[in-house]
């Protein structure tokens, strides 16, 4: 399973990251769920919720862009932040090959969700 640096709690609404800011982390929610959503013309659309033992973060992290929705705890959350350098470690233990197959699929899921929200958009 994964290796986690630091657990961290959240209150119901609290902000665990925002659309647009830098990907430096993975998270695993411990205890809790985290809703996944974007910001459209003032209207909070939600693309997914997250329960217990899910990961999120993960596109940002691997494509190097940055996080593509926000991260919302709902209800009391806990989630555990995954090693950077763990993660980092058995990541570049891939072969060049593999990891440019995962970067390109983290960019296609990102290019997805966007799809999908300017659809949303449109229904607006």
């Amino acid at each position: 399973m994964f290796q986690i640096a630091t657990h961290k709690t959240f209150q119901d609404g609290q902000v665990i990251f925002q659309e647009g800011t830098h990907g430096d982390w993975i998270y695993f929610v411990e205890e809790g769920m985290v809703e996944i959503s974007r910001n459209i013309n003032g209207k909070k659309i939600v693309i997914v919720t997250l329960k217990q033992g899910e990961i999120f973060g993960e596109v940002a992290y691997i494509g190097k862009v940055p996080r593509s929705a926000s991260a919302i705890a709902v209800g009391e959350t806990t989630v555990g932040i995954i090693n950077r350098n763990f993660f980092d470690k058995d990541f570049n233990k891939l072969s060049g090959n593999f990891q440019m197959v995962l970067k390109i699929m983290a960019l296609r899921l990102k290019k997805t969700t966007d799809a999908l929200i300017e659809l949303q958009k449109n229904l607006l």
